[in-house]
């Protein structure tokens, strides 16, 4: 039988654990396929750290570039990347594909 002790040792814990993964960044999925971004709209909070999981279908190398987060970012054909955004303030930032920069568009959106 657990004592009160015990039983408030293990709130903590949960609560303290349920706070760590309340403050672990949110992933969004993006994909390159056909030198496109899908979704090319993402929609984040704002003041919060955010992960894109990028998966480029294409078999060539696509660069996921943006001036307004200052970021740069290569992803070889048929892989995975991981780009981390800081927090961002609330506003819109475009982003392409450095070597298709005529189709690979798009814009995240901190709200």
């Amino acid at each position: 039988m657990l004592n009160a002790r015990m039983l408030i040792a293990l709130a903590l814990l949960a609560l303290i654990s349920a706070q760590a993964r309340a403050d672990e960044p949110a992933h969004i999925a993006l994909t390159i396929q056909d030198h496109r971004y899908t979704p090319d709209e993402i929609h984040v909070p704002a003041g919060k750290p955010v992960i894109l999981d990028i998966e480029n279908k294409d078999p060539m190398a696509e660069e996921f570039d943006s001036s307004s987060m200052h970021i740069e970012k290569v992803i070889p054909g048929g892989r995975k990347g991981i780009v981390r955004l800081h927090a961002l303030d609330a506003g819109k930032y475009p982003f392409i594909g450095e070597y298709h920069s005529d189709t690979a568009k798009g814009i995240l959106i901190a709200e």
